[in-house]
């Protein structure tokens, strides 16, 4: 059976959605981190993407971002490639770092209030998986 078309419209908004290879490790420490965050970055000059929120946790990352061409398919091809790509630049290392085609909802951003509460949903996923203290601010986990 094909794959169903993946949905793609200049001004898009997306909830983008990627898990660790058979939900392992995708982040071992903060340099890994650090090189996602840089990769996004270009990525997004590239495709001129707006980040409008993102977490990365140690299995999986969520990112919600504003296409301003077509071009989401593309744009995370190159962005998980690359950073795979990347990490296997270390000594004795070559792995599969994600588990294969990301997963995207369309975010209604027609000012219906959404958006944001897709972002909270996305920031929240760290006290969910109480990579968070109950009590501490979000901002304290530094990567979302």
């Amino acid at each position: 059976m094909a794959r169903q078309l993946r949905v793609e419209y200049t001004g898009a908004i997306y909830h983008v959605m990627d898990r660790g290879h058979r939900r392992e490790w995708i982040f071992m420490d903060d340099a890994d981190r650090q090189r996602f965050v840089e990769t996004l970055g270009e990525d997004c000059a590239k495709t001129d993407w707006q980040v409008h929120a993102y977490v990365l946790m140690p299995n999986r990352i969520h990112l919600v971002v504003e296409t301003k061409q077509p071009n989401r398919v593309a744009g995370m091809k190159g962005l998980l490639g690359i950073d795979t790509s990347r990490c296997n630049r270390r000594p004795k290392l070559f792995v599969h770092l994600f588990s294969g085609r990301s997963k995207s909802l369309i975010v209604d951003g027609s000012g219906s209030g959404y958006l944001k509460s897709v972002g909270d949903y996305v920031h929240l996923n760290l006290a969910r998986a109480k990579r968070v203290a109950a009590d501490a601010p979000l901002k304290s986990f530094g990567w979302n």
